[in-house]
């Protein structure tokens, strides 16, 4: 009798979640439907317009014009070089900041606070917009580009590792404390080794990303493939804007599969 008991409450339990979940998804959806009709997505005229002109681009991108991909080799070299330099210095940044923005290991409530007010800046500003800034401060080219999605990615990085670091078993901590350990004997030999696996996924995915990105930093000159790309957008050159798509997403195929090696690697 007290297993069935047992065994009723569970299904209980189980269709009241399935309800609060089903519950859940209807109101997003509705939230997300009256959102589109509010800002005039759902314009069934422009879309019937629309579809001459959409014929028209899908004739002009295909079949795409590998034509020119000698040109494209340098520089998807260099966007892969400039997302592993990005990479190391989003890393080289995000790690101080995200000691002082880990409430385990702040120095002081007032430093955790600034810490975590400075990460909300990084990341509240578009990368786009970085890339505009540093373009006019040091010229077109990979600088920028580096520059621009390092410190917009410390402000998503450094929230994730002192994330990973908050969240790390306290009793090692206490007792290494407790053991007249300094501060930074705490860090190297009880916080990192224990949050190191989640540091690595968030670096891993975080250099992903770069790569994927520099196709949108091309648009404001900030060097590699991106250039290529808005240079034939320019050009209204369609089929090679297929075909740097493409070369795109057989280099991101790539990075994701040496990103999913390196992963298992560290497990």
């Amino acid at each position: 009798m007290e297993l069935r008991q047992r065994y009723d409450a569970i299904l209980d339990k189980e269709r009241i979640a399935r309800q609060r979940g089903l519950t859940l998804i209807v109101g997003v959806l509705a939230i997300a439907v009256t959102s589109l009709f509010m800002t005039g997505f759902f314009d069934a005229q422009r879309f019937a317009e629309s579809g001459p002109a959409i014929r028209q681009l899908a004739y002009e991108m295909f079949p795409p014009d590998f034509g020119r991909w000698r040109s494209w080799l340098h520089p998807l070299l260099d966007t892969f070089a400039m997302s592993i330099a990005r990479t190391a210095l989003a890393i080289v940044l995000s790690v101080p900041l995200s000691l002082l923005a880990a409430p385990n290991t702040s120095p002081h409530p007032l430093v955790f606070v600034a810490a975590r007010t400075l990460l909300a800046f990084f990341r509240s500003v578009p990368e786009i917009i970085l890339g505009v800034l540093f373009v006019a401060a040091v010229g077109f080219g990979a600088l920028p580009g580096v520059l621009a999605l390092a410190l917009h990615s410390t402000g998503m990085v450094a929230k994730f590792y002192a994330e990973a670091i908050e969240h790390v078993d306290p009793k090692p901590l206490e007792a290494a404390r407790a053991a007249g350990a300094s501060p930074l004997q705490v860090i190297v030999h009880v916080v990192l080794p224990q949050a190191l696996p989640q540091l690595a996924d968030v670096t891993i995915y975080r250099w992903e990303y770069h790569f994927r990105a520099s196709a949108v930093l091309g648009i404001v000159g900030a060097g590699g493939i991106g250039f290529e790309l808005i240079a034939a957008l320019r050009l209204l050159a369609y089929d090679q804007v297929t075909a740097i798509l493409l070369s795109i997403l057989a280099c991101v195929l790539v990075v994701d599969a040496i990103g999913a090696r390196l992963r298992k690697a560290l497990k």
